[in-house]
């Protein structure tokens, strides 16, 4: 399934709005304005909370946890020492090593459990806000996926 992945102009914090391939609104996410660390709500547009995104603070690497209730579904840690690329690993409990990879200088990212492609981001260059393209495989867990995205972009913008 493809989705559009926009952050808004003028907001507080980190706000995204994600549309399906129709254009309808699917998703939300709220960014906490004023917080130690990055601290993101995933939301349907009925304001359910679907997983939160929390940068881990104290940590050698840069870290981010989602959470789905008081469990942590997946960790992302940025690889650091990596030239000319992005290389980013994803602990989750499906089967498999998930990793996302991407192009420095374009922003364009291919998620990849154990060799398969599982999603690709390409990043929409023709817009005043961050806006991502995001195609998600079939049988895959779109939420989780859409949330690594979001962490993508906020390490993108926490390193420049």
């Amino acid at each position: 399934m493809k989705f559009q992945l926009r952050q808004k102009l003028l907001a507080f914090g980190d706000d995204f709005t994600i549309q399906d391939e129709t254009g309808a609104d699917r998703f939300f996410v709220d960014g906490a304005a004023f917080s130690i660390g990055d601290k993101l709500s995933f939301q349907d547009m009925d304001g359910n909370e679907l997983v939160r995104i929390e940068q881990k603070i104290l940590s050698l690497k840069t870290t981010y946890r989602i959470v789905q209730g008081d469990a942590v579904v997946a960790t992302v840690t940025k690889k650091p020492f990596t030239l000319f690329r992005e290389v980013f690993d994803v602990e989750d409990a499906a089967p498999g090593d998930l990793d996302a990879t991407g192009d420095f200088f374009d922003r364009d990212y291919a998620l990849t459990r154990d060799g398969r492609t599982v999603a690709t981001v390409s990043k929409k260059f023709f817009s005043l806000t961050d806006s991502y393209g995001v195609d998600v495989a079939d049988g895959e867990d779109a939420v989780l996926l859409l949330a690594v995205v979001v962490v993508i972009d906020q390490v993108s913008h926490d390193e420049n």
